[in-house]
């Protein structure tokens, strides 16, 4: 009887392709999902230290649901650091200009905020409608 827990290696890590659409889902709990699976943690190798998500590619990004007054209520602030440099805009104008940030700025947020955000950020694809270049990609991968 020799269970011993193995470390993960790079050479485990196995990545695979997940589309969501998102039309008519709440953003929260979409994001929450999209989170999971960029940070890997429903797998069985999973470990904090290493990169061992999935690639996900979502479409329908302007048609995501939000409850509440949240359209016209949520903003999204930045400053550009210098005086008069503050910026906000409503979620009614983010979805107008850039449907895809909303998607973008809400998964960011539950990512854990060291050197591998980055990395995981580059895996996720948004669309804003249903029209992607991924489909060999998901074609080809075992969990469909």
């Amino acid at each position: 009887m020799n269970n011993v827990t193995r470390p993960t290696k790079i050479t485990d890590i196995k990545r695979m392709w997940h589309l969501i659409d998102v039309k008519g889902q709440t953003l929260g709990r979409v994001s929450t999902q999209i989170a999971k699976l960029l940070m890997g943690k429903s797998k069985p190798y999973f470990v904090r230290n290493l990169d061992v998500g999935d690639y996900v590619v979502v479409i329908n990004a302007k048609e995501v649901k939000v409850t509440g007054k949240k359209e016209t209520q949520k903003t999204y602030i930045r400053h550009s650091g210098y005086p008069g440099g503050f910026k906000s805009r409503t979620l009614a104008e983010v979805r107008q200009q850039q449907p895809t940030e909303i998607i973008r700025h809400a998964v960011a947020g539950m990512l854990p905020d060291n050197h591998l955000k980055a990395r995981m950020l580059k895996r996720l694809r948004i669309y804003a409608n249903e029209q992607h270049e991924f489909e060999n990609q998901l074609r080809n991968n075992p969990s469909f």
